[in-house]
């Protein structure tokens, strides 16, 4: 997919950057999220550092960092966490809006410290992760998912963003081991140039 420069410059020019939270977001309570981290089954895996667990230790999860940056590694992590809770034949830990503030709050997720995104770098992060594999962007891509365009208002919240992908991850996940393809994973601001890229995408979309 390629766009031409005078829309990119739109693009740069239209869309919001990362960085604030939009009134879109429900505040988080640190305290709440240290619960759910709990019922959730979140402690199981990941303890303390110093004390044997399945999964990185807490320390490592819970820092300052941005709130599309932990998005994108509670991404990451859904092949391993679907596969253990298959084997254990326990059912996926579904989370709201709310539930997702509580925990980002208290794992130190703050959309402040996510920079403006390079939206020239979130278009390429499309191609390079595959997600035209199986959604498209306004018509072009695969067919097994929505227009991402359709996802209107989910990109301005970071805290809305994170809760989708969430639920939604088991389901990716499964779905690209049964056709073979890699997951796609993402480090350090490229979810939030991927997110940029899509929201002004979607803002530059007729009604």
């Amino acid at each position: 997919m390629r766009l031409a420069p005078a829309l990119v410059a739109f693009f740069l020019l239209a869309a919001p950057g990362a960085g604030p939270a939009t009134a879109a977001d429900v505040p988080g309570d640190p305290a709440r999220g240290r619960g759910l981290f709990a019922d959730k089954g979140c402690a199981r895996c990941h303890h303390p550092r110093g004390q044997p667990g399945l999964g990185p230790a807490l320390e490592e999860l819970r820092r300052p960092q941005g709130a599309l940056e932990l998005a994108g590694r509670l991404w990451n992590h859904a092949p391993a966490m679907f596969a253990l809770l298959k084997q254990e034949e326990r059912e996926w830990p579904r989370i709201s809006a709310q539930e997702m503030a509580d925990l980002m709050a208290y794992l130190q997720g703050n959309p402040a410290r996510d920079p403006v995104p390079d939206l020239s770098q979130g278009q390429v992060l499309l191609v390079r992760k595959g997600c035209l594999k199986c959604h498209q962007l306004r018509g072009e891509g695969g067919t097994v998912g929505i227009d991402l365009t359709k996802y209107h208002g989910r990109y301005a919240s970071p805290i809305a963003w994170a809760t989708t992908i969430w639920n939604h991850s088991p389901q990716m996940a499964a779905h690209s081991a049964r056709l073979g393809l890699l997951y796609p994973r993402f480090s350090g601001e490229e979810m939030g140039n991927l997110v940029g890229f899509l929201r002004a995408a979607t803002q530059a979309s007729p009604q």
